[in-house]
């Protein structure tokens, strides 16, 4: 399958953000070529590529750290200071996505955070032991987390849904890696797979590992099966799955979520971890009940 790269200059970079827990997002990229199967984003990000299977195609922002500069310095003259809220890397792809390696965007723009001084919270998410390239840059901004993606524990499983994306046991490593540089990790656990992650002893295995590389944070998400991801995924799992379409019919419903959502409190509760939100995040706004 051939990969579609396009060098583009973005119109702006520093984005207000509806996602919980953020006031701004940064996108370095349109698209990513992990091609998760779940994602959300494959709907999102792809109005620009509305013929072309998500996953086969990245919008380089070649201008991204000017652009950020420039906002910064403007926000910096609206509000007197150099903090405007929680920034967050990023929404709609993975920031260190593999082309990040050549093209440097989400570095550059990390490195004008940390030349500009920015004050407020950074919060960086992926899926790759790339991240860890950045830890000089890291250990300069104030406040600073980053987080890893890590919906199991085994490689098989993940490679299974998240196609292209690194093996969970090198995003484990990295972890490690990053706590033992002195930088404050945390993991989001979402979305919760059905079947293969959702189970009692799968959650506690998973926060038994999490807690032994270092995590004290992690987030929780439902899985998303709104209408457009249900049919990408579903068509992805009756050809190489059927069987698991059941379990994956099953968790799109409200009492799988309560009983679910009292599994994961049982599981945290008496460890040393935050719960971000403290509660399981679920994006799909439920009928109003006549």
């Amino acid at each position: 399958m051939k990969l579609k790269i396009n060098l583009l200059e973005a119109k702006s970079i520093l984005i207000k953000s509806g996602l919980p827990g953020s006031d701004w997002v940064i996108n370095p990229y349109n698209g990513c070529l992990f091609g998760c199967m779940y994602c959300y984003a494959a709907q999102i990000a792809r109005w620009k590529h509305p013929d072309e299977e998500w996953g086969t195609f990245l919008d380089v922002k070649i201008n991204a750290s000017e652009l950020l500069k420039k906002e910064l310095e403007k926000l910096e003259k609206k509000f007197g200071k150099k903090d405007f809220g929680f920034i967050f890397f990023s929404s709609v792809t993975d920031p260190y996505v593999g082309m990040e390696a050549k093209y440097k965007i989400t570095r550059s723009c990390l490195e004008v955070l940390a030349n500009f001084g920015y004050q407020g919270g950074v919060g960086v998410q992926t899926k790759s032991p790339l991240v860890t390239r950045d830890i000089d840059v890291f250990k300069r901004l104030k406040n600073v987390a980053v987080g890893f993606t890590v919906t199991t524990l085994d490689d098989k499983v993940s490679r299974f849904l998240e196609v292209k994306a690194p093996p969970v046991s090198l995003r484990l490593r990295a972890l490690k890696g990053l706590r033992d540089a002195g930088i404050s990790t945390y993991v989001f656990i979402g979305p919760i797979l059905p079947y293969f992650s959702s189970k009692e002893d799968s959650i506690n295995q998973l926060l038994d590992k999490l807690q032994e590389v270092g995590v004290k944070e992690v987030w929780f998400e439902h899985i998303n099966l709104s209408p457009k991801i249900k049919t990408r995924l579903f068509s992805f799992l009756k050809k190489e799955a059927p069987e698991l379409i059941p379990e994956f019919e099953k968790a799109d419903t409200e009492e799988y979520r309560q009983a679910l959502e009292r599994v994961i409190k049982r599981a945290v509760e008496g460890r040393k971890l935050k719960m971000g939100l403290g509660k399981v995040i679920y994006h799909r706004k439920l009928p109003k009940k006549k």
